[in-house]
């Protein structure tokens, strides 16, 4: 096989791991045995399809300090809610963020998040489609998310986890796949909380491009108070 033959077929393979892994139906132990034995091919397979949510993600991150948040990038404190292997911590640290925590469902995909060097903590075994127990109320100034929102993965009602987990005035920055805001009643709940007054929508950038030719939403929520639900709310 000639190598711009191998290169091909590492490309198809990796394409096919993705799309793969939009089929698992939010089932959490599904999730957990798929990115375990993704985790050590998924930094390279994503970074051939171009993946650049996190660099965006982060970006956005950076935007909403410089203009609102009046601290020093070391003194904001994120959260990175499923932080895969760290591709958006590491982006956060390379613009100066240095107080990042994260979170993913998969402990092995953490791992490598740790390795990074550049959070204070991760967490395995944490599943965005149920209460965050160990995160308490209004904890972080920034909270972050690239890649959960879409099929088979996070429902649209763990956004209000986020929120809750967001200081008054501070930020949620989620990514949701176009096809995922679409198919699912995402904007409804996006409404449900702006209705209850949980957070404001400061910006929604339209079909920016997220891997490839795939597009996504990412959406900036500016809290305006303690988004303190009661658990049995969550549909």
């Amino acid at each position: 096989m000639s190598i711009p033959d191998q290169t091909s077929a590492a490309e198809q393979a990796a394409r096919q791991r993705i799309q793969a892994c939009y089929e698992l139906d939010g089932d959490a132990g599904r999730l957990a045995r798929y990115y375990r034995a993704w985790a050590s091919d998924y930094d390279l397979d994503v970074s051939r399809e171009g993946y650049c949510g996190p660099k965006i993600v982060a970006e956005l991150a950076g935007a909403m300090q410089t203009a609102y948040l009046g601290r020093e990038r070391a003194a904001i404190s994120i959260l990175d809610a499923g932080c895969g292997t760290g591709l958006v911590g590491v982006q956060l640290e390379r613009l100066g963020f240095r107080l990042i925590d994260g979170f993913d469902l998969s402990e092995t995909m953490a791992k490598k998040a740790r390795r990074t060097c550049v959070y204070r903590h991760v967490r395995g075994d944490v599943n965005l489609n149920g209460p965050l127990s160990d995160y308490p109320n209004a904890s972080y100034d920034i909270t972050v998310s690239c890649g959960v929102f879409t099929q088979g993965h996070v429902r649209p009602d763990g956004l209000r986890e986020l929120a809750r987990v967001t200081r008054p005035s501070g930020f949620v920055i989620a990514s949701t796949r176009k096809i995922y805001a679409e198919a699912t009643a995402f904007e409804d709940e996006v409404r449900h909380l702006q209705d209850a007054g949980v957070f404001a929508l400061e910006h929604c950038l339209k079909d920016g491009i997220l891997i490839k030719e795939d597009r996504a939403h990412y959406w900036i929520f500016r809290m305006t108070h303690c988004a303190c639900m009661p658990i049995e709310e969550r549909r």
